[in-house]
Order: C-alpha cells, then structure tokens, then sequence
C-alpha cells in the first residue's frame, strides 16, 4: 500500500483550496489518491458521499490545471450507465473547476480553461461536432454513446491524447447490453 500524504500530491493553491472547502480528506480519498498519483488502476467503493468523485478527480485536475497534463485535448474519460448522473457529474464538476482556475491564476503561472463536455444521445450534433473540433480536456459520456464514438474516425480521434479512464456505476453494466458496449 502507498502511504504518500495527500498533500505532497497536490500544488500548494489545490492543497489551500481543498483545506478551505472541505477539511480533511475522506478516508477513500487518502487511500485513492497516492495511488492514483503513483499511476495506478484502484477499485473504489464506498457509500455515497463519502468522495469518490473527487477522490477520481482531484489529482488529474491538479495536473491539467498546473499544466503537469497539457491541455487542449480530450484527457479525462468519465463512462457511466446513467445519464442523469452523468449530468450530475458535470455541473459538480464545473464549481471546483472554476474555484481552483481562479485560485491557480493567483499564482506566478498561467492557468489553462478545462472544458467539461456531456455526449450522449440527448447531445446536438451541432455540439457533437464542435467537441470533435474543439475537443473537451473532460469527456462525460455512456457506453452506447462511447460506442458510437470509437466506431467512427473522427470520434476514435477525440481519444487519441486520453490519460484517465473513469468508469463509474459499473455493477449497472455487468449483465446487460451497456456492458457489451463498454
């Protein structure tokens, strides 16, 4: 087991900006992430609230927003079952980003914008067309969509700089045809 204190993970202003918000580290976040950090694959499960969705998002967010991930390419893949919840992710997704974007421009280096992007079959296909040409560093998304995606060229290559796969909700695609497709 990895015993990395979280704070050796994170930039000083992410460190700062968690601190503030929310205290301490949730157990599941303190076991994620040194191992997320270390380059890992994890398993996580725990009850809801308890931070699993910052414990899978923090660390790279901290990487793209400190330029560590370059961004302006697709690096995050974000796969679950349920559109709902995808929604949910997003726009939970958007206040830390824009939080930790204002509190990293303070410092002596640039902050890049991190754009969040749902595509599902709900998703016009005028906006199917800009994530293509203006690719989201976050990719939100469900295996039929994920599917279709990955059988087409052009949405092949939105993966082609892709660094973190996060698959959620997965005991929902176990026996079904969404788990074919994943």
């Amino acid at each position: 087991m990895i015993t990395q204190d979280w704070q050796d993970i994170f930039h000083n202003s992410v460190q700062a900006w968690f601190s503030t918000k929310y205290g301490r580290p949730t157990p599941i976040q303190e076991n994620a992430w040194p191992v997320i950090a270390g380059g890992g694959h994890i398993l996580m499960s725990a009850p809801t609230g308890s931070g699993k969705t910052l414990a899978a998002f923090l660390y790279v967010i901290n990487q793209l927003l400190t330029g560590q991930i370059p961004s302006g390419a697709t690096k995050v893949l974000y796969v679950s079952p349920l559109k709902a919840l995808n929604n949910y992710i997003e726009k939970n997704l958007q206040t830390p980003l824009a939080e930790l974007t204002q509190t990293l421009r303070g410092d002596t280096f640039g902050c890049p914008d991190i754009r969040v992007a749902t595509r599902s079959g709900d998703t016009p296909q005028n906006e199917r067309r800009r994530m293509l040409r203006h690719p989201p560093e976050i990719l939100i998304t469900t295996p039929e969509s994920l599917s279709i995606m990955l059988t087409s060229r052009g949405g092949r290559e939105i993966f082609n700089d892709l660094e973190v796969v996060i698959l959620d909700e997965v005991h929902g695609v176990f026996d079904n045809r969404r788990g074919v497709l994943l």
